[in-house]
């Protein structure tokens, strides 16, 4: 049998914490098990890691922490199949493998002095986590941030940490929405669009998006109608990866890969490819 080529092998990397964020997402904080290797390692907001358990296979996750914070990386895991399933299993300590930082990332330099607007849903928090906190690690460079967040019930809200975090901070303003209220719930109820009134949300803005598909293309289809510019409405993209270098072209759209040409675009890219009709 042929040897795996660099580029393929992952490197191990050690669970130092885990976060529950609720019933289904956790947050896995790992260090690469290779000192030299960890302080040589880069990222920028928006990128993903293949990251594999052995005998379970590998997936692509979005990274969650922030270039800005050296140390750990931050994946977070929603249960979706069996390698998922396999890592919520593992405790402390455990190795997985990691390989990565693939495909493109948020234009980070283009957002400063702009005010931001970042909208996010279920565990689509994740990728914007990282961008957030990128931002509120030098304030001063960013116009307000406005975050709104939907989950289906107060239960589900994950990052509620982070989420209390930002609300301390001067200049950002973080809204909560669910499908379903529970007892004791005082914030918002419906999907995330209803609380695009008290975002005041004007086409000055630049828009984040990241979330389940459906809530993506409603997202979208609303910012465009309040005058955002396509250029700065953008989103992330998913599709199922096998290689993530773009070798396999397992997750081509049109003639893009979201491996390497994602899985960061904006809504003018996507309408070039005509994947993305709004009602």
């Amino acid at each position: 049998m042929p040897l795996l080529k660099p580029l393929y092998l992952p490197k191990p990397a050690k669970i130092e914490d885990i976060i529950i964020e609720n019933s289904q997402i956790k947050t896995f904080v790992l260090s690469f098990t290779d000192r030299a290797y960890s302080e040589s390692f880069t990222f920028e907001p928006g990128q993903f890691m293949m990251l594999s358990v052995p005998h379970c296979g590998e997936a692509p996750i979005s990274i969650a922490s922030s270039p800005a914070s050296p140390g750990p990386l931050s994946l977070s895991v929603r249960k979706a199949g069996k390698l998922t399933k396999a890592l919520l299993e593992l405790q402390e300590g455990a190795v997985i493998g990691l390989r990565g930082p693939y495909g493109n990332f948020f234009p980070m330099p283009e957002f400063a002095d702009t005010d931001l607007l970042f909208v996010a849903g279920g565990i689509g928090l994740a990728p914007l986590r990282s961008v957030i906190e990128t931002c509120l690690a030098d304030r001063g460079r960013y116009g307000k941030i406005t975050i709104l967040y939907g989950s289906r019930t107060p239960s589900d809200i994950a990052f509620r940490k982070d989420i209390d975090s930002w609300r301390q901070v001067p200049g950002v303003n973080c809204l909560l929405t669910v499908d379903q209220g529970e007892p004791g719930w005082q914030e918002n109820v419906g999907v995330v669009t209803t609380l695009f009134e008290q975002a005041e949300i004007n086409g000055a803005q630049t828009a984040l998006v990241c979330g389940p598909p459906l809530m993506i293309r409603a997202v979208l289809a609303e910012l465009s109608r309040r005058g955002l510019k396509d250029e700065n409405i953008i989103t992330t993209m998913e599709r199922h990866m096998k290689c993530g270098v773009g070798v396999c072209r397992h997750c081509h759209m049109d003639d893009k890969l979201v491996c390497v040409d994602g899985p960061v675009f904006n809504l003018a890219q996507l309408r070039d490819l005509e994947v993305m009709e709004l009602a």
